[in-house]
């Protein structure tokens, strides 16, 4: 793996708010590729160094990794006053700051709730956007929480384990409107295996706090914590309605669909009529086997190979 020629970290200033970019490439002159994170509340620049060594996408790429609003050291004024639409109007700005930035038309690499942004922001930027590849989108939510409720249900029956019925007890029934409901089911899904393949929530936990304190240090940790809380609180309750199938979008840059074969927060509804509720020029679906909701760390290299495919589309 070569060298980075270039790695700087920029904040813009988009929107009023303070959101972090991370810019790395091995050589000049490279297109840009702009990752958006899944969510909520999650950082990204304390996995920049996960994306380098699982995809390597700097050797083709102007990597930029952003901290969306409220994440990672924002404030807690920028982390209260997220909202989706506020998100997605962010991210146009971000887009618009790149081409400005490179002189070139970015990929928009987008992660669950990301790739629900990416999608939404492409729609109105066809003069930032060369193409989008969509990992594990969000894109219904009841229909998303039907499917993890009915997995986790059949996981209790045919495991039998006690402390797995307790915590479903607990967790209840859907919508999950605040941090502690979100977190406690996406705990649960992460010690089935369903987050990344074959890690459970103790080794995520673990390695995650480790980059976020190498990244932001001890206090830049503990604020991007806080900052999870906070943006999940505001934007849980607002992504209750989220249906895509019945507000299609419709896009003039090609889509590229990557779902993981094991991932149960993705409904088999979702992965056959999202593709073609979205109206574009192209659209790719790929089920990727062996893969849960991390498609592109379970699976680094098919990932990869979609990316840059579409990079080199005219």
């Amino acid at each position: 793996m070569a060298a980075l020629l270039i790695d700087k970290t920029v904040n813009p200033g988009i929107n009023g708010s303070t959101q972090q970019i991370r810019i790395c490439a091995e050589r000049g002159g490279l297109p840009p590729i702009l990752i958006v994170q899944a969510g909520p509340g999650f950082p990204l620049l304390h996995e920049a160094a996960k994306f380098r060594q699982r995809l390597n996408l700097e050797k083709d790429f102007m990597v930029s990794y952003w901290d969306q609003r409220g994440c990672g050291i924002a404030s807690q004024q920028d982390a209260k006053s997220v909202s989706l639409q506020l998100q997605v109007d962010d991210l146009r700005a971000v887009l618009h700051w790149l081409k400005n930035e490179s002189g070139q038309t970015a990929i928009v690499f987008g992660i669950s709730l990301g790739a629900m942004f990416a999608l939404q922001a492409a729609e109105h930027e066809r003069d930032t956007v060369k193409a989008v590849v969509a990992i594990s989108p969000d894109a219904h939510t009841a229909s998303s929480d039907a499917a993890v409720s009915s997995f986790l249900r059949a996981q209790s029956v045919i495991e039998k384990k006690r402390r797995l019925s307790a915590k479903l007890k607990k967790l209840g029934e859907p919508p999950c409107t605040d941090s502690a409901a979100f977190q406690l089911r996406a705990r649960i899904l992460a010690d089935l295996g369903c987050i990344e393949r074959g890690k459970k929530f103790g080794p995520l936990l673990r390695e995650t706090l480790l980059s976020l304190i190498a990244t932001y240090g001890f206090l830049g940790a503990a604020r991007a914590m806080r900052n999870m809380n906070l943006v999940q609180n505001k934007l849980l309750p607002q992504l209750v309605s989220l249906n895509l199938l019945a507000n299609p979008l419709h896009l003039a840059v090609p889509v590229h669909y990557l779902f993981g074969e094991q991932d149960p927060l993705v409904s088999a509804e979702i992965v056959q009529q999202l593709p073609t509720a979205i109206t574009s020029p192209k659209a790719t679906v790929t089920l990727v086997s062996g893969a849960c909701h991390m498609v592109h760390f379970d699976q680094p290299d098919v990932v990869r190979s979609i990316v840059v495919r579409a990079g080199n589309e005219k």
